[in-house]
């Protein structure tokens, strides 16, 4: 067996062990599958209506109540997971992969090269996202994937400034001064080197992601950039019940509470894949 796929196997044993990350991954796949089968398990669809009921509270008929329009919140909720979950882990996706190459490289590079490149990071702080988005939307049009992939594009500045300080406290290690020695190439070195020892502060940070990027499309979606009605997500329905918590506090505690365990579970799970993939970790 090779030495990678030991780590590997390796890493999977001891995620399995842990009984929190596995609970959270458990509440995760509860999720994820309650999303994949909406249409065939949410009692109403999304944008049923029934003005004449209005807003009304948890009853035999609507498990969790309805909205100000007579729609069933438990169905949104089921509806809004799949683009919640989508966006958070596609965006993610996103920020992860421009983020940990930028970082990689900036870091082991040095010098001028990192100097150039983290001053393109400081600057990009510094613009407002909403510009940046209107203009993607200005552009390219109003598109769902493009939402997706302009909050990704946004996220990433934090994970690039993380993996570079992590890498720069890794290359001057005895095991990367060796590769060297021994002729390895760059992108062998990232990939076999430096990337299994990064892999834990980016996974805690990932799962600390998903989350933040499930809110900020709610926040695009408020100011009419995002998720538009009838359909909606998580943050859509949160900022809708905070607007009406005084008179209906359903609209809110229960979408409150969906986003809360998706959170604590992303948690648990962020920090048993953080012990699992630390090469650094050995089992009593």
């Amino acid at each position: 067996m090779s030495k990678s796929s030991t780590l590997w196997s390796d890493a999977i044993y001891r995620l399995t062990r842990n009984k929190a990350a596995m609970f959270g991954a458990f509440i995760l796949f509860i999720l994820i599958l309650c999303a994949a089968l909406a249409p065939w398990i949410a009692p109403y669809s999304y944008s049923f209506q029934n003005l004449e009921l209005g807003a009304s509270p948890p009853s035999a008929a609507h498990l969790l109540g309805t909205d100000v329009l007579g729609r069933d919140l438990l169905s949104r909720i089921l509806y809004g997971a799949r683009i919640s979950l989508l966006v958070g882990f596609v965006a993610t996706g996103v920020a992860l992969v421009i983020g940990v190459s930028w970082g990689i490289v900036a870091g082991y590079a040095g010098g001028k090269i990192d100097s150039v490149m983290m001053r393109i990071v400081d600057i990009l702080y510094g613009l407002p996202f909403i510009i940046f988005i209107i203009l993607l939307m200005v552009i390219f049009g109003r598109n769902l994937w493009l939402l997706f992939g302009a909050i990704g594009a946004v996220e990433w500045l934090t994970m690039a400034r993380i993996v570079r300080g992590q890498v720069i406290g890794l290359k001057n290690q005895e095991f990367v001064m060796a590769a060297k020695a021994m002729g390895v190439s760059n992108f062998s070195m990232f990939r076999k080197h430096l990337l299994p020892n990064i892999l834990g502060p980016i996974a805690v940070y990932a799962t600390l992601t998903i989350p933040q990027v499930m809110l900020l499309e709610g926040f695009l979606s408020f100011l009419g950039l995002g998720i538009q009605p009838p359909m909606s997500s998580w943050g859509t329905l949160i900022k809708d019940g905070v607007e009406s918590m005084e008179e209906y506090s359903w609209l809110l505690i229960y979408p409150g509470i969906t986003f809360t365990i998706t959170l604590f579970a992303l948690n648990f799970f962020g920090d048993g894949l953080r012990d699992a993939l630390d090469p650094k970790t050995t089992d009593n």
